[in-house]
């Protein structure tokens, strides 16, 4: 059987995405990677920025952000415009040929309005398909595909989706085809015990572990789908998963979570 080319999929949150040091220093990591990967990026803290400046107040439920008109009006223009240009405009400068895209552009990611027996998420995609055949011909004329939280319904609808969960299906999407890492990069060391302490790092995440933890209200808010969309990654294909600071592109070594079945 032919090796399987190697594709890291990595996807950028948090803290970095609003810290412009760390963000650029993200970016010069990421720009030394040598061959196949994607970027995902989120910018929640900035969407919610923007909403309570004109007056929306955000609403989160499991560490999903709840989406109306107005809101969807926000996080467009903050992850598809104002972050996801400012990242190319970055790799550019460090000679990375990066485009930039929601789901919509080349029907690249195509979701359906989430349909919840008791919750109304608005207009919260959940991803349904992939177009690998498209992302696999960018991949192969060296273009380094960069997405934001946004996805589309077909139908003209543009819907937000978690960056995490887009991380995962791109993931899964191209398991068949490449052998797969997804790496989950934001401020922190690492998935902790103790949200306070960056030296509490669980260097090896489980299932029965995370049930646990989860349980016991340990692990909560936005790493809930996070981890969720790690496990299910897994299940489907997808070779190696950490989660940690971004210096665990560079650094084989570097303190992290490995995510395993």
């Amino acid at each position: 059987m032919k090796n399987k080319k190697s594709l890291q999929v990595i996807k950028i949150g948090g803290n970095i995405i609003d810290n412009p040091k760390e963000l650029k220093q993200f970016l010069t990591d990421f720009s030394a990677i040598e061959g196949l990967k994607i970027l995902i990026h989120g910018g929640g803290k900035s969407a919610t920025k923007m909403a309570k400046s004109i007056g929306l107040l955000p609403q989160m439920i499991d560490g999903r952000r709840v989406t109306d008109a107005r809101m969807l009006d926000v996080v467009v223009m903050i992850y598809a415009g104002q972050i996801n240009k400012n990242i190319i405009a970055q790799l550019q400068a460090h000679n990375t040929n990066a485009m930039g895209f929601s789901g919509a552009d080349g029907n690249l990611i195509k979701s359906s309005k989430r349909d919840h027996p008791t919750i109304d998420y608005g207009f919260v995609g959940d991803v349904k398909s992939i177009n690998t055949p498209l992302l696999e011909t960018l991949l192969s004329i060296g273009i380094v595909p960069v997405f934001c939280a946004i996805t589309h319904d077909k139908d003209g609808q543009l819907l937000n989706t978690n960056a995490d969960t887009i991380a995962s299906e791109l993931a899964i999407a191209f398991s068949d085809v490449f052998e797969v890492t997804l790496n989950y990069c934001f401020e922190k060391p690492g998935v902790l015990f103790d949200s306070e302490d960056d030296c509490s790092v669980i260097l090896n995440m489980n299932a029965e572990l995370y049930s646990k933890l989860k349980e016991e209200k340990a692990i909560h808010s936005g790493m809930i789908p996070k981890l969720d969309n790690c496990f299910n990654s897994l299940s489907k294909g997808v070779k190696k998963i950490k989660i940690g600071h971004h210096n665990l592109l560079q650094n084989e070594n570097s303190v992290c979570t490995t995510i395993q079945l």
